[in-house]
Order: structure tokens, then sequence, then C-alpha cells
């Protein structure tokens, strides 16, 4: 893995946003890129909705498991980006060195409405995700 940079993404549960944004970069910049995620306050697991959207995509996030910062304490990336209010928040205190951006985008597990409804709600984030996010790894490449 020699020669990739390196991204961590964070999020408070990392159950929904931080996960996908992970896959995609690791899908589609794993050329370039190495992508971790991780959460301020790890859920007890990755909301099923956003393994439903990745797998769409043909993007298995299905074996993944929340993890904490904390976990990559002391660890080196190169940019760290925050992906909610509350992360970005807590970003202060992160210790790992590197550029820190952030980057908000809804959380998709506080939709409501009727299943057919949350799930799109689930598309349009990982979508916007994909955009946005790729999009500026790919300019700091």
């Amino acid at each position: 893995m020699s020669g990739k940079r390196r991204v961590l993404v964070l999020c408070t549960g990392n159950s929904a946003r931080s996960q996908m944004a992970e896959g995609l970069i690791n899908t589609h910049l794993s050329d370039t890129w190495e992508a971790h995620s991780a959460g301020t306050k790890p859920a007890e697991r990755v909301h099923p909705l956003a393994v439903q959207v990745m797998a769409e995509m043909g993007i298995d996030i299905s074996d993944r498991v929340p993890k904490s910062m904390r976990d990559f304490f002391g660890q080196e990336f190169d940019i760290v980006i925050t992906v909610c209010d509350n992360a970005q928040k807590s970003c202060p205190a992160w210790l790992g060195g590197g550029l820190i951006e952030h980057m908000g985008f809804p959380d998709p597990a506080l939709a409501e409405g009727s299943p057919k409804e949350r799930l799109q709600v689930f598309r349009e984030v990982r979508d916007a995700i994909q955009e946005r996010l790729l999009h500026r790894l790919r300019e700091v490449a």
C-alpha cells in the first residue's frame, strides 16, 4: 500500500455516512487513497439501510463494524474529513496530524416516513457523499 494517501472519515456513530464514505473511497479511489472510518461515539452496528444502498452499487459493507476514533490515535493521515457536525466539534481533539476538513451531510438515520422514503434519503446521502467527497479527494491527490 505504499504510495497511497490515507484518509480518515469521522462521524458520530460510524454507522452510516462515514461507513458509506469509506466504502466509496476504497472502491472508486483505491489506486491513490486508503480510507478508514470511525466515530466519536460508535454505534453498535452499521445501519442496515446503509448496507442496502451500498449493495445497490455493488459495494459490500455488510461485514463492517463501527470503530472509535480512539482506535486511530497516533496514526498518520493525509486528511481527516468530518461528515457530521458533532464529529466536527470533536475534531479539535484529533491528534493524528494531517489536514482536517468538514464536509457535512444530513444524517439519513434520522429520516422519517415510510420504509421506501427512508431508503430514498439514504440513497440521496450516499450519492451526495460520492459526488462531493470523491471530488474533493481527487483534488488533493
